[in-house]
């Protein structure tokens, strides 16, 4: 360690992992910031002439986009999510009027356009009401638009707040569905029921919002069927837009100790922990017959024409758009050359 610290000056920063040489070095952790908001305001003055580079086209198309940091982690655990063990599994957020503050700097500083808040799960509480309040009270949804991630029991537990949210500049939601099944979400230990999907999407389309759906295959019990029945199920659902992922055993979490202790990971490089690459079998399927499924997920959704000439030519711009790209980028076809 002395020479690893006379030639970096590394190893005195706590929290921090560097290489020397072939070694991996992980100094240990650095306590957490309790108070987010004492954090400054992020410089993106040193990326200003690249910030144009930063795009999403999918979501944003022309329009500026950047991404604010809302909070980090979540109250919740479930078992194949990495953020809780990247964190502390500690929710920790910076208050609603300091998000709405570096909003308002994005936008009247940088002329952003389209925000990800990027909290992994926009909790309903006094936090995020002040936070809408302050959009509100400042008008700054006339000017842009936001993007976040939610929960669909928060969302149907606090039905009354959305047209607030939507009068904020919230036009898009990021649905956890991941399943139908109740026995597949409790072994997630994500804590919803089939049932709250439906009533969430259909609240946020009542009130003009994007509902996009995210779905998981390659549970320990998926079968051919099961995975069918997923589809069926998300054709039932009908959200604006529905992107299929495939259970992925992130290091750190839950799912991962698990597949370790049971020898269940077949595939070690990294560059395939992606959510669209099989790195691990069902009890009845194979990875390959999984990466399979994940197609037919896409290709059933997707590859419908009634949806997609609808989707195409979609009075909603977002709806429209992403079809659009999605028809431009080949989806299928790439996810077929994965196989």
């Amino acid at each position: 360690m002395e020479a690893v610290e006379a030639h970096h000056g590394f190893a005195k920063i706590r929290g921090l992992t560097f290489r020397h040489g072939e070694e991996i070095v992980s100094n240990p952790p650095r306590p957490l910031i309790e108070n987010l908001d004492d954090l400054p305001m992020p410089g993106y003055r040193f990326v200003e002439k690249t910030l144009n580079a930063y795009h999403f086209k999918m979501m944003a198309k022309g329009k500026r986009y950047m991404i604010i940091e809302g909070s980090r982690s979540c109250d919740h655990n479930c078992t194949f999510c990495s953020q809780c063990a990247f964190w502390g599994n500690r929710w920790r957020t910076k208050s609603g009027k300091r998000i709405a503050d570096e909003m308002e700097h994005c936008m009247h500083e940088f002329g952003a356009e389209f925000i990800w808040l990027t909290d992994d799960n926009f909790i309903f509480n006094a936090r995020s009401r002040e936070f809408i309040e302050e959009m509100n009270s400042r008008r700054l949804g006339d000017s842009a638009l936001w993007f976040v991630q939610a929960r669909v029991d928060d969302i149907v537990k606090n039905r009354e707040y959305i047209p607030s949210l939507r009068k904020s500049g919230n036009e898009w939601v990021l649905l956890g569905v991941e399943s139908g099944d109740a026995e597949t979400l409790a072994s997630y230990k994500k804590g919803i029921e089939p049932r709250q999907a439906g009533e969430a999407i259909r609240a946020l389309e009542a009130n003009d919002i994007f509902a996009q759906a995210t779905m998981i295959i390659g549970s320990r019990k998926d079968t051919h069927a099961s995975i069918e029945g997923l589809r069926r199920y998300i054709d039932a659902l009908n959200p604006g837009i529905a992107i299929f992922m495939i259970l992925t055993p992130f290091p750190g979490t839950g799912l991962f100790i698990e597949a370790e202790a049971n020898s269940w990971i077949m595939d070690r490089n990294w560059s395939h922990y992606d959510m669209i690459h099989a790195v691990m079998p069902t009890e009845t399927l194979n990875t390959k017959e999984v990466q399979e499924e994940l197609f037919n997920c896409y290709r059933s959704f997707f590859g419908k024409w009634g949806r997609r000439i609808e989707g195409i030519f979609s009075g909603n711009k977002f709806k429209r758009g992403t079809y659009r790209y999605m028809v431009s980028q080949g989806l299928l076809r790439q996810l077929k050359s994965l196989i």
